[in-house]
């Protein structure tokens, strides 16, 4: 496994994170088994939501922790709060309410990291920063990121939190790759050119924030995943060459050209499968040659200036 020391913290992160988004219809043996293997592969970070699985996700979770208190120390816990039904909601009343129903679900004292989860228009930074301050104060959060939010929305909120936000959980892959597109078309006429989220990416490594790539081998809601996708002929080809060039599996080629970029991403990766998160971890096994990335790359029929 690969680490990550996030700047000015104590936190050293694992490279790929557990997300627990599809955990809710575990079994709480299962779970358990499953932990125990996360964190025998060096995973130290666990990705939670308030919404997943209407909250059962923290539930089973929780239901380990209390089996297996001893593991919390071992454990970096990350939730996320703001999705409503119909809305977002990142007032103050609803950030604390959440926070204290996650802890409940969870059976801990303390939360690792709070997300907002999905920026809302009606955002108060400054309300949004008191209940943050008083989370922090309080001992039940120690660290603050977003999530799917660009660089704009990031700066109203950092300019009235006291302290610094470390993560932005974005989707991202070799397909869903906007944040690089838009890179290499500066100052070109063409599609890939519009810059849709503020520069982002150079953005987050300016500022030493952290992206989480969500959906890792997804290439759409619609067409899932692109592994052995029809529409995606020519990058599973790419993938299986790599694959046998690098010792891995096509999943694995798919996490390690996310793992290349400098930026230091720390993938999500959402498996309720201990044979898959085995295999998406050697993607740490290996370092992608720049000539692979960008034939990776390249093979999703994108094209360079």
């Amino acid at each position: 496994m690969l680490y990550k020391q996030i700047e000015g913290t104590d936190l050293t992160v694992s490279r790929i994170a557990l997300g627990c988004m599809r955990i809710a219809d575990m079994q709480v043996d299962a779970l358990e088994t499953l932990v125990d293997k996360a964190l025998s592969l060096g995973i130290n970070f666990f990705d939670h939501a308030d919404i997943y699985g209407g909250g059962k996700s923290e539930e089973l979770f929780g239901e380990v922790l209390k089996k297996r208190p001893e593991l919390r120390e071992k454990m970096i816990i990350q939730t996320k709060c703001g999705i409503c039904k119909g809305y977002y909601d990142f007032s103050k009343e609803h950030i604390l309410e959440s926070v204290e129903n996650s802890l409940e679900r969870l059976q801990c004292g303390y939360i690792d990291v709070l997300l907002l989860h999905r920026p809302d228009a009606l955002m108060d930074p400054k309300e949004v920063a008191e209940a943050f301050h008083e989370l922090q104060a309080s001992g039940k959060v120690r660290y603050f990121g977003v999530s799917n939010m660009n660089a704009y929305q990031i700066e109203r909120l950092q300019k009235y939190f006291k302290g610094k936000l470390l993560f932005n959980q974005l989707q991202f892959n070799v397909v869903h790759s906007g944040m690089i597109d838009s890179g290499f078309h500066v100052n070109m006429k063409d599609q890939e050119a519009i810059d849709r989220d503020g520069m982002l990416l150079d953005y987050c490594q300016l500022h030493d924030i952290t992206i989480q790539p969500w959906s890792i081998v997804q290439a759409s809601w619609e067409e899932g995943c692109f592994l052995d996708h029809p529409n995606y002929v020519s990058l599973n080809q790419k993938l299986e060459e790599l694959s046998k060039t690098y010792g891995i599996s096509k999943a694995a080629v798919s996490v390690a050209w996310i793992l290349r970029h400098p930026a230091q991403m720390q993938p999500i990766a959402g498996t309720t499968s201990i044979k898959h998160l085995e295999d998406l971890c050697t993607a740490c096994d290996v370092e992608m040659r720049r000539e692979d990335w960008y034939a990776l790359y390249l093979s999703t029929e994108k094209v360079l200036p």
